[in-house]
């Protein structure tokens, strides 16, 4: 049994998936905001894949034929870049076209985005590093200390943050409290001071 409701939807519908504008859609139906409109949409995967595709086709038309050229050189050494981000313990994050400035010494790189997978690796690089600031300060290399308590400092926050980061892929919820109101007290000019709990 329908609803005169549900022809408002139907209409809705049909309309914009034949092409109605979803703007002009929502002043026919008398809505104020195209949020309420969208919502009576009831478009389905099929019906967005042949707008988009039909949407596509029509641009293409439109498009003089020489703007159509064939990926140049730019797009090889991008594609090049994104290969080039893949480090052994996850993915480098700098931009295209920018160098490393860290000679290659993704530990201490701060634009280096952790793989949860390589926290064994990592760990063993953290051994690896303790083992040879030992070896350094038994022997004297006062400058090999610092430069190996740099990377390990930076090993430890990156697993640090492997830590707190959950391993799922899946967003935590994150308890934030209970908000806590104070009471105001006006002034005797109009406006308004601190909570009452401030001198």
């Amino acid at each position: 049994m329908y609803t005169p409701h549900d022809f408002r939807r139907m209409f809705a519908t049909e309309a914009v998936t034949g092409g109605l504008p979803v703007h002009i859609a929502a002043r026919i139906l008398g809505h104020m905001t195209l949020t309420t409109t969208q919502a009576y949409l009831a478009v389905f995967q099929d019906d967005l894949v042949r707008t988009y595709r039909g949407f596509l086709d029509r641009r293409r038309a439109d498009r003089p034929q020489d703007e159509y050229r064939e990926p140049t050189e730019q797009w090889h050494d991008f594609q090049q870049h994104l290969e080039l981000r893949k480090v052994s313990l996850g993915t480098c994050g700098r931009p295209y076209g920018t160098p490393c400035k860290h000679e290659h010494a993704c530990i201490r790189c701060p634009v280096l985005q952790m793989d949860p997978r390589q926290k064994p690796r990592l760990t063993e690089i953290i051994q690896n590093l303790r083992e040879r600031i030992r070896e350094a300060r038994a022997n004297g290399w006062l400058g090999e200390v610092e430069g190996l308590q740099g990377s390990f400092d930076a090993a430890m926050a990156k697993l640090s943050s492997l830590k707190r980061s959950p391993t799922d892929g899946r967003p935590q919820l994150v308890d934030l409290g209970m908000p806590v109101f104070t009471t105001m007290h006006p002034r005797p000019g109009g406006d308004r001071e601190g909570p009452a709990n401030q001198p």
